[in-house]
This record gives structure tokens, C-alpha cells and sequence, in this order.
């Protein structure tokens, strides 16, 4: 995480420039808010998706994230001003620049939480590197994907990684290299999306995985995404080892133990994300 769980402990003190932030019920609901830029991602901005995150990290009372947008574009990619060398410094953001280069596809990397993107409007370019770095994307029919960098002479390069965790390879060259615009069906197909719904069911059907997810123990998802992302390291003959060793681990938690009491009372478990 770019920030320290000491500094992202004060989260509801600071002010955010472009950013939502709420916190309930196990919840944070993460809200891009720069509509009249198209939610283009400036240096402020990352900044402070990277601090709510590394605070969502953090804090083992959050269970879930969720991020959505203001506005009738869900992300416009990167805001051209920063690649210029353009300084947002009359934002109002209280948040600290660590001095660290934050990197838009490394950024979900070292969150273990489930976060779920809610998409009911336009994406473009870089926005597809918040997409493909959530464990879910539920988008509306009427939304769209669109990468044009090729139209302008540029490769999308993030993205082309980032879509390669979760698309098949020649798929996410064609994306790149014909600079087209997908339906939400098209994107669910691929894999980019995972949850289609109709326009106006959005906020439900994301209510409704939210408390899906939740019925289940936290820790035991933390530690499987952790697991997970860790997993990549290891080499093929030692992944059975390693994922044992890991099971032994989720099995000494404070849910794992409250789970198996609760199996055995026939009752509904109460996790602690311990």
C-alpha cells in the first residue's frame, strides 16, 4: 500500500478534493467525484483512490469496497494535463503526497478486500485500469467501453497488462489495436465485466452483492485474495504446499472458529474480520 496504516488513520478528518468517501456497515463506498472533467484521473485524484484504498487495506472493519462515479462518464482515462507536467495544487485536497510514484494498474494489487465497480455510464482508456483491478464489475446494459488511444498514436499499455490478468490474449489485442467502442454485453462476454443489469438496477444489484459477500466470513476472503496475489510467486511443484500451509493459517482465525461453532449450532455465524 502507498500509504501507512498510521497514515490513513485519520481518513474521515482529511478532505477530499475528488473523491466520495463513505463509510458504512463494513462498507467503503468509494465515489469518483470530477464529473465536469469527466472523472479523468489528475495527480490529485490518484492520489487520493490511493489513500482511501490503502485505508480500505488497512482496516479490517471495512469487508467490502465499492466504487462508482458522479456524472454521465464513469472515468475518461488519464487527464491529459498531468502527462504535460500540469500541478493541481488549488484542489483543497488535504491528503499528504507521500512522494511516491503511484503507479493507476498496481494500484488495487495489494488490496485484499473485494471491491465491486458500479458502472452505469461511459469508459475510456485508463478507466479500465480501475475495472480490471476490482474483483467485480457490475455494469448497466447501456454502458460503454471504449479504447481509442490507437486513434491517437498511442499504445494502451497499462491496460493491455491489466487486461491480461482477466482476458484472453488475443481478445485484448484486438481491443487495443482497433481502438473500438464496446457494449456492456460485448464487455461481459470478454470478461471484463461480470454482472449485467438493467439501467435503473444498478445501486440494488450492487446492494445486493454487497450483502451476498458479507453473509461470508471477511477474513477468510482477505486471506484468499491474499493467497491469491502471492500465489503468482510461487513456483507450479510448491503451490499445493504453499496454499496448505495458508489453510492452516485461515483456520486459526478468530472467524474461521466462530464458523465452524455457528455450523455446528445451526446458527448464523457473527464474524469479527478477525
Amino acid at each position: 500500500m502507498i500509504y501507512t496504516k498510521a497514515q490513513t488513520k485519520g481518513i474521515h478528518q482529511q478532505t477530499f478534493a475528488y473523491l466520495n468517501v463513505i463509510e458504512q456497515n463494513h462498507v467503503l463506498n468509494i465515489t469518483l467525484n470530477r464529473p465536469k472533467q469527466k472523472n479523468a484521473l489528475n495527480e490529485v485524484l490518484t492520489r487520493e483512490l490511493a489513500y482511501a484504498i490503502s485505508y480500505a487495506q488497512h482496516d479490517n472493519n471495512i469487508w467490502v469496497v465499492t466504487l462508482g462515479a458522479e456524472g454521465n462518464i464513469f472515468c475518461a482515462g488519464a487527464d491529459l494535463k498531468t502527462f504535460m507536467g500540469h500541478k493541481d495544487v488549488d484542489s483543497g485536497s488535504t491528503i499528504p503526497d507521500t512522494g511516491q510514484e503511484i503507479i493507476l494498474g498496481d494500484l488495487f494489487d495489494n488490496l485484499h478486500k473485494p471491491c465491486i465497480a458500479k458502472v452505469g455510464h461511459p469508459v475510456y482508456a485508463g478507466g479500465f485500469l480501475l475495472l480490471a483491478g476490482c474483483t467485480h464489475v457490475v455494469a448497466t446494459t447501456s454502458s460503454t467501453f471504449t479504447l481509442s488511444e490507437v486513434k491517437r498514436g498511442i499504445w494502451p499499455f497499462q491496460v493491455m497488462a491489466s487486461l491480461l490478468k482477466i482476458m484472453p490474449e488475443r481478445k485484448v489485442l484486438d481491443w487495443c489495436m482497433t481502438g473500438g467502442s464496446w457494449s456492456a454485453r460485448y464487455a461481459f462476454e470478454a470478461g471484463l465485466v461480470t454482472m449485467l443489469v438493467e439501467d435503473g438496477d444498478l445501486e440494488e444489484s450492487v446492494d445486493a452483492l454487497v450483502t451476498q459477500i458479507c453473509q461470508n466470513s471477511p477474513s477468510a476472503i482477505r486471506l484468499g485474495l491474499k493467497a491469491l496475489q502471492e500465489l503468482k510467486e510461487v513456483a507450479p511443484q510448491k503451490q499445493h504446499q504453499f496454499l496448505h500451509q495458508r489453510l492452516m493459517e485461515v483456520i486459526q482465525t478468530k472467524d474461521a472458529q466462530e464458523g465452524i461453532s455457528a455450523f455446528r449450532e445451526k446458527r448464523l455465524p457473527n464474524w469479527s474480520g478477525e
